[in-house]
């Protein structure tokens, strides 16, 4: 135990070291729309961001509905209730609201295997004779499937490509990387998938059928999957304001393309409020809009956790309160659409650019206001602790990741520590130090992070699946966490600061390295040899974090062969080859004259260097083909 501590106290100096916390700018609360809307255009002007879309919805009818500033900055168009922006992934809501209606008309069940239904869309489920990929799992995002590639999102598509051709482009995606229905992953393809089956039982195009079935009896009567008439849509723009992005046809229309108005929205909102109803008409049951909004499929929902992601349909708490809906983002646009559905209000807004900070400062702004005369709901009662609780302290890593791409930054960076003490679980990662959790009924916690109000549901929880280990259930139950023994954490942390220390004594010395170089009794050309090699290495690293931070900011320039994805693909490259020519220099110079204490440094920087080579290697980042 005492080790385990002594190891959560030097992830927590990494975090010092990596992080810095982000400081949250206090924010008035506005208690009128006026006072709201002078918010909101502060925040565009202080960010560069264009304009945006928004509207403030109650169960009997919109309270708010506009649009503030710019739709096009080139023609100086003003933004209005009725400009088209892109919602982005708010989009798949419809995917699982049209797979709903289907099942109500007994056409198949959420648990149908999809192989069943839809057997010419490859994908690959090694576990497919016990635990077949099923409807649910598309849209749950519990298919196991990596999250779409490079190469699929950057693809260009025309307005007349259908799903199944879309889904013929490139499958290497849709690999199960554990058993449907264990674990939440975000996945662009399943709503698709779900959306192709829907066109195949129907015979219609999923838009069409949306169309008649959905955006019409909604009242959503401009919204449209295709790229809009001229004049009526926002344009898009990178995080300067200034400069547009073409139109983007997304490969997966149901996943994320439509274009849709504040005034739309808000009825889209109200529907959700009414529990299914618009306009006076039933069009899906309460008891289907309540079953999008809380995950079934995962092992956290059979652990009894509510919270999570349902169909198309995601839990959020926010300053104490439970909040339903989903967000969005496509290159140079951003939304989110969220309800409090015990409080019958919400709202919608979308900005038409890339500026995280505006969507998260417009974002607060609202909520603040919506829940400025709302009471907060209750806490649920601390209970005991579950008998085996003691047995889930220790190291965990992240074991369902969205890209397996990023994978290995995952298994560093999203290392934590739990500890079991005083009838509370504490919870230790990168950035945060012992945050409590209190057992609430079962296996389920809430937190009691003194920087948070207090959470009015169960946010944590633990999990023993038949298939062995232990598991937690973390972020409303949207990541899973996987107990790792104390000797495998501690070699990552260990190797993870050794390579930290590596890189910042290489950086730091080399100037004088340089230097001295030139000075004619301070030459060795053993020890030469030994320095620069380290160093190409380092700055091979160095030139992939400045590419990918500030290259490009459009998914095209690493999903298609470019300078940019080719200079990442030859950097990891370089990388390898300097630890190796560091290596080769270390062992030429072993019965050379070098300094004893420079040749021990030569060796654990070396060392460091392999093993960082030896690890991006075996999670296919050395040679990575982004476009591939």
């Amino acid at each position: 135990m005492q080790r385990g501590i002594g190891a959560a106290v030097v992830l927590t100096l990494i975090s010092l070291v990596c992080s810095a916390e982000k400081k949250e700018e206090a924010q008035k609360t506005p208690h009128s729309v006026d006072e709201l809307r002078q918010q909101i255009e502060k925040i565009l002007k202080d960010t560069k961001t264009p304009g945006v879309s928004v509207a403030i919805v109650h169960r009997d009818g919109p309270e708010w509905v506009a649009g503030i500033g710019t739709a096009d900055v080139a023609s100086a168009r003003v933004a209005t209730a009725d400009t088209l922006f892109r919602i982005g992934s708010v989009s798949k809501g419809f995917a699982s609201l049209a797979v709903l209606m289907l099942v109500e008309q007994g056409k198949f069940s959420l648990d149908d295997p999809v192989r069943k239904l839809a057997p010419e869309i490859w994908f690959e489920n090694r576990w497919e004779s016990t635990d077949p990929v099923r409807v649910v799992h598309l849209l749950e995002h519990t298919t196991g499937w990596d999250d779409i590639h490079f190469r699929e999102y950057a693809k260009q598509v025309p307005p007349t490509m259908g799903l199944r051709e879309a889904f013929d482009y490139d499958h290497h995606s849709r690999i199960s990387r554990w058993r449907p229905g264990t674990r939440m992953a975000y996945c662009n393809a399943g709503p698709a998938v779900a959306a192709y089956i829907v066109e195949k039982l129907t015979g219609q195009r999923f838009e069409d059928f949306v169309e008649e079935h959905l955006f019409r009896p909604i009242g959503m009567r401009t919204t449209t999957y295709l790229p809009p008439a001229p004049g009526t849509a926002a344009t898009l723009y990178h995080d300067d304001g200034k400069t547009p992005y073409p139109y983007w046809n997304i490969i997966f229309r149901p996943a994320g393309s439509i274009n849709a108005s504040a005034t739309d929205m808000a009825a889209y909102v109200q529907f959700y409020l009414n529990r299914g109803k618009a306009n006076g008409v039933q069009i899906v049951t309460a008891a289907d809009i309540a079953r999008m909004e809380s995950p079934a499929s995962t092992w956290a929902a059979q652990a009894g956790l509510r919270t999570g992601y349902g169909l198309s349909n995601y839990w959020e708490v926010d300053e104490g309160f439970v909040y339903h809906g989903h967000d969005g983002g496509v290159d140079g646009g951003l939304t989110e659409m969220h309800y409090l559905a015990d409080y019958r209000t919400g709202y919608f807004y979308s900005i038409n650019s890339g500026s995280g900070d505006a969507l998260e400062r417009i974002g607060k702004a609202i909520r603040n206001y919506i829940t400025r005369d709302l009471q907060k709901p209750s806490q649920p009662p601390v209970a005991p602790l579950p008998q085996d609780a003691a047995e889930f302290a220790g190291w965990y890593e992240i074991d369902s990741p969205r890209q397996e791409l990023t994978h290995f930054a995952d298994n560093l960076g999203g290392i934590a520590y739990v500890s079991v003490a005083g009838g509370k679980l504490f919870f230790t990662s990168l950035g945060a130090w012992k945050v409590p959790f209190v057992p609430v009924a079962g296996v389920l916690f809430r937190s009691l992070n003194k920087k948070d109000p207090p959470e009015p549901v169960p946010t944590l929880a633990l999990m023993t699946p038949k298939e062995g280990g232990r598991y937690l259930a973390i972020r409303l139950g949207m990541q899973t966490m996987k107990q790792i023994p104390a000797w495998l954490a501690t070699l990552e942390i260990v190797v993870t600061v050794l390579m930290l220390l590596a890189m910042v004594t290489i950086v730091l010395y080399a100037p004088f390295w340089l230097l001295a170089g030139l000075r004619k009794q301070r030459r060795c050309p053993a020890e030469r040899s030994m320095r620069i090699w380290p160093l190409a290495a380092v700055l091979s690293l160095f030139a992939i974090v400045a590419i990918f931070t500030w290259g490009p900011d459009d998914v095209s320039a690493l999903g298609n062969l470019t300078a940019w994805s080719a200079s990442i693909c030859v950097a990891t490259i370089a990388f390898a080859l300097a630890s190796i020519g560091s290596a080769a220099a270390a062992w030429r110079a072993r019965n050379r004259a070098v300094r004893p204490w420079f040749r021990r440094y030569s060796i654990v920087v070396t060392v460091a260097l392999l093993i960082a080579v030896a690890y991006l290697a075996w999670w296919g980042v050395i040679g990575v083909r982004t476009w591939a």
